[in-house]
């Protein structure tokens, strides 16, 4: 029997983090480009990202922004882009659509239901701000509801799925997500080998607590039994002992500065560095780390040879 590969997705940027929380967050289409490739390098065979302005870092949906780092990251490296379809809770589902429609990518991120995605917290600790948008992105996730409705999901599945040949990273924040899903594969809209993420940490959704992991794997299993992968992203400094956890059991991971700024106490310096960190995790569990065509495998993607860009 064939070893056990392991998928690692590096999540690169996000729209979680400001710029003032960590020196080291990439912002500039340089950066992002140049965090991507080096997180390849490292080991990651999916790349999970998002745009940001380049003036002032905040989180951006502009499909220019988008292009003037893809086409260097696929020239680059032979790593899955995986474009998010989330973008930022303050954004209208046509603004986050917009740039993988226009690089029909073969994997996109798609979030399962809409759900408060509370970020405010984040004010609790004392810092001073680089810029006036930080803060108060912040402060309005306390009255902003993260829209991803039956009807924004079906629009997504039809226009980047059917129309465009792109896979999904189902990102699922709860139990009721996972049931969402399965009445999208029981209407025939989602076929497997399915791509679950299982999220944990983010206030509104379930909380990161290894019984929740083991619960949200049980009641996958029940629904799509040996038709899909699942891999685990946990926030802050929950993500290491999660995604080991989830490597134990069975599953693939998911590290990046979108989902922790840290490398053990530390602020991560890069992206590549958490790539290193969970790939000694996995050495020292036996596992061995799926490449990125070994990925496109294990997930029926349509190849990067047939995106736009």
């Amino acid at each position: 029997m064939a070893p056990r590969k392991v998928i690692i997705t590096c999540a690169v940027t996000g729209s979680v983090h400001t710029p003032s929380m960590s020196p080291h967050l990439p912002v500039t289409p340089d950066q992002i480009a140049a965090e991507a490739i080096a997180a390849a390098e490292a080991g990651a065979s999916i790349l999970h990202l998002h745009a940001r302005d380049p003036k002032d870092g905040r989180p951006t949906a502009d499909p220019d922004v988008f292009m003037q780092f893809l086409p260097r990251i696929k020239q680059a490296t032979s790593a899955v882009i995986n474009i998010t379809t989330g973008g930022s809770s303050l954004m209208t589902l046509d603004q986050r659509l917009a740039a993988p429609l226009r690089a029909e990518p073969e994997m996109c991120s798609l979030n399962m239901g809409s759900m408060n995605f509370a970020l405010f917290p984040m004010l609790d600790r004392p810092r001073e701000w680089q810029h006036e948008w930080e803060p108060k992105l912040l402060e309005a996730t306390r009255d902003t509801i993260f829209k991803n409705t039956f009807a924004d999901m079906e629009t997504v599945l039809e226009r980047l799925g059917k129309g465009c040949g792109t896979r999904f990273e189902f990102e699922c924040y709860d139990v009721g997500h996972l049931y969402s899903l399965a009445h999208f594969r029981d209407r025939g809209l989602v076929s497997g080998p399915l791509f679950i993420q299982f999220v944990f940490g983010i206030l509104g959704g379930i909380g990161a607590d290894p019984d929740n992991l083991v619960h949200m794997k049980r009641i996958a299993d029940k629904l799509f039994g040996d038709s899909y992968q699942f891999s685990v992203l946990a926030a802050g400094r929950h993500q290491m002992p999660m995604i080991a956890i989830a490597a134990a059991m069975g599953g693939n991971v998911r590290v990046g500065l979108e989902d922790s700024l840290y490398d053990g106490r530390q602020l991560a310096k890069s992206n590549a560095d958490q790539v290193r960190r969970i790939r000694s995790v996995l050495d020292g569990l036996s596992l061995e780390v799926a490449t990125p065509t070994e990925a496109r495998e294990m997930l029926a993607l349509k190849g990067g040879d047939r995106v736009a860009f």
